[in-house]
């Protein structure tokens, strides 16, 4: 015990006292952050009339948000397609972002490292810069107001790109050597070792795709007009007209909406930590 004090400097009492400060700030930074969520909850459960009381509590509970939601809007359909859109591109971006991230980290050629350092620098661009000229590219290719249209142009992604990479530096080349000598050509050595050495931090990319698109607004709203082909986000946002907000429906709608992506997140938060971990990111 003596030799704990001296070596850290900081008595039991004095280390007991600092933890437990840490935990009250983790504790009161843990409400805050879980308060909107709460009352976005109950204010779902709130009639028109009250949802802007400030109150906790709804007064008087209610349900019918929730069936106006589901009988009066054609909201399953924007669940669907927020699913769709966000699951294809999921799928396809890993698929071509651990291709692309594996040549990149093994493969040599002339050019590589620049390739690479235009893929990083596009990290530093917003999605609104690029919005007009996205447009006008979709627009000249014929796939406004399709699922194609929406899909595609969100595919490219340098940050899963640059995890992958970050990733596959790690593993050992001695195996990728290994399977070569045994007479794999690349394209075995990406599916048959690497593709399932990087089952961790796909998981975690996978999350962190779906959440995102699941998300999308801005994309789907310009480069959509049909009502077949409008997502959850977007729907939402027409409950708001120029001379007021349903904020009941607006709740209710959100409520819905966010259960899958918190029940992702509860499920793989570890594998999404590890990745950060993993890619050096702070």
């Amino acid at each position: 015990m003596e030799s704990d004090t001296v070596t850290t400097g900081m008595t039991p009492r004095t280390r007991f006292g600092k933890r437990g400060g840490l935990t009250i700030v983790g504790i009161v930074l843990s409400l805050v952050s879980l308060f909107p969520i709460l009352w976005a909850i109950s204010s779902s459960f709130k009639t028109r009339a009250t949802v802007t009381d400030g109150k906790l509590l709804p007064n008087d509970f209610t349900w019918e948000n929730f069936r106006y939601v589901f009988t009066e809007v054609p909201f399953g359909r924007w669940l669907l397609n927020s699913f769709i859109m966000a699951a294809v591109i999921t799928v396809a971006a890993l698929f071509f972002h651990s291709m692309a991230a594996y040549a990149l980290a093994r493969l040599k050629f002339p050019g590589r490292d620049s390739i690479f350092a235009v893929i990083f620098s596009t990290l530093l661009i917003t999605a609104p810069v690029v919005l007009i000229p996205l447009f006008i590219i979709v627009r000249q290719l014929g796939m406004l107001d399709s699922y194609a249209g929406l899909i595609i142009p969100l595919i490219f992604n340098a940050f899963g790109i640059f995890l992958l990479r970050q990733f596959y530096l790690g593993i050992p080349k001695e195996l990728e050597e290994a399977a070569i000598v045994d007479g794999c050509g690349y394209w075995r050595v990406y599916w048959n070792i690497i593709l399932p050495l990087s089952r961790p931090i796909l998981s975690a990319l996978a999350v962190f795709f779906f959440l995102a698109n699941w998300n999308q607004f801005a994309w789907p709203l310009v480069s959509t007009s049909s009502t077949d082909l409008t997502v959850t986000q977007v729907g939402i946002s027409s409950f708001t007209t120029q001379y007021g907000a349903n904020w009941n429906y607006i709740l209710a709608a959100a409520v819905i909406a966010v259960i899958p992506m918190l029940t992702l997140f509860l499920i793989f938060q570890r594998q999404m930590v590890e990745s950060i971990k993993t890619s050096g990111l702070k």
